[in-house]
């Protein structure tokens, strides 16, 4: 049995071809792709699927979720709401909202901890759980484990795993307008309710149950579903534009400032601020949306590198701070090297939020705007607060996240954890 499985394989690709061109890729950090790399996640992983997909020059496309695959169906959904002008259908296979949902199952068991304790074992055991605990025999097991072993490195395999659990796509899928379906072949390891649950909040998706070992009656559903659903007409409502994150910055005490210094020396103050903020900004490759006086809004196609601009934005605060603390001119005017303007420290606070904003004439709109500022608003002078999804987006890249509960901001129904980044030298 083992051996059909590794034949059908060619025989899957073949039913495909008849009909579709099928681009697969290696996500960095695996396969062919470049294995030297910072850190991978689920915002890489769609980075690389968008890189792809420009590259092969795919005006349209269907996505594909393979089986099982929370990652992969993730960077699916994505695509689809992000470019809904591109991709034509939707088809998932297998899918589950979260790993949560898979607890009770022996991948849900086949855990981090796991995986942690012992890379080797965890993918000999992880290959068991794909194939079928009794169909894959021991020799087999050990093969399969080999090719996933050169495949992906443990470090980088490692956080795939750790983006595997925490990722949720719930969200995403009343957002999906494209003809979809759902595919779950039996017998699977994901139970049945997990990708009825997906199909049903998914508007007009079609759920189809069936079992076919060989995996060939995959691309017959999907070409037979292709050619008698039609693209959703154009849509009217602005285009999201591409995955953001944003950042909101804003000076503690700033009228209390202004009062206290009078308008030239507090102006001159915010001068120092503006040149400050931006310089941070260029050197990160942050985009300055627009500025309120006494704070910044800005953008970035990269969360790690938001994060890490608001952190060089505090260390850089509190280095100017040191200066004014030790070299406070008496007539506290601003030198002629634009430097300690006004003698009055600057605290700063900061928020990110990551999602999918509405982009009209050079600004951004949307919830994720919003809540961004809404959390920006919590913070205290030197803080840096992140929503939920920054800090998951970020997880295995070396930044220091301390819980700092549950708020229901103003205009949302759900309450939204935050998280403050540790960026001070312990």
């Amino acid at each position: 049995m083992c051996g059909n499985y590794t034949q059908s394989w060619g025989a899957v690709f073949e039913a495909f071809t008849r009909s579709f061109r099928l681009v697969n890729f290696d996500a960095r950090g695996t396969g062919m792709s470049e294995r030297d790399v910072a850190g991978v996640s689920a915002e890489t992983l769609l980075l690389d699927a968008q890189a792809v997909i420009d590259a092969a020059k795919l005006d349209r496309f269907i996505v594909l979720a393979v089986a099982g695959n929370i990652l992969a169906l993730s960077t699916c959904l994505r695509l689809a709401t992000a470019f809904p002008e591109r991709v034509s259908h939707v088809v998932l296979a297998s899918p589950a909202q979260n790993f949560q949902e898979l607890a009770d199952t022996p991948l849900g068991r086949t855990s981090l901890v796991l995986a942690e304790a012992d890379w080797a074992v965890f993918t000999q055991t992880l290959v068991r759980v794909l194939l079928g605990w009794d169909a894959a025999s021991s020799d087999f097991v050990d093969r399969m484990a080999k090719v996933i072993g050169g495949w992906v490195d443990p470090a980088a395999g490692m956080q795939y795993v750790r983006e595997w659990e925490i990722v949720d796509v719930g969200d995403l899928l009343a957002q999906v307008s494209q003809p979809t379906l759902v595919l779950r072949n039996d017998p699977y390891y994901v139970p049945a309710r997990c990708s009825q649950r997906v199909a049903a909040k998914i508007r007009g998706a079609q759920f189809r149950q069936y079992s076919d070992p060989t995996l060939v009656q995959t691309a017959e559903l999907i070409r037979a579903f292709v050619a008698q659903s039609s693209p959703p007409p154009a849509q009217e409502a602005p285009a999201a534009s591409p995955f953001r994150t944003v950042l909101f910055t804003d000076i503690v005490g700033h009228t209390e400032m202004m009062s206290r210094l009078g308008d030239e020396r507090g102006r001159a103050v915010l001068r120092e601020h503006e040149r400050i903020t931006r310089e941070v900004l260029k050197a990160h490759g942050g985009t300055e949306v627009k500025t309120m006086g006494d704070g910044f809004m800005a953008s970035f196609g990269s969360v790690t590198k938001a994060v890490e601009c608001a952190i060089a934005l505090q260390r850089a605060m509190e280095e100017r701070n040191r200066g004014v603390g030790a070299q406070q001119p008496a007539t506290g005017i601003a030198n002629s090297a634009g430097g300690l303007a006004g003698a009055a420290p600057l605290r700063v606070r900061c928020g990110l939020n990551a999602g999918e904003p509405i982009a009209e004439e050079g600004d951004l709109f949307g919830a994720t705007v919003i809540l961004a500022a809404r959390i920006a608003a919590k913070a205290e002078g030197g803080d840096i607060l992140v929503a939920d999804t920054v800090r998951g987006l970020c997880s295995g890249k070396g930044f220091l996240f301390s819980d700092r509960g549950e708020f229901v901001a103003k205009g949302f129904e759900e309450p939204v954890r935050v998280y403050e980044v540790r960026w001070r030298e312990e």
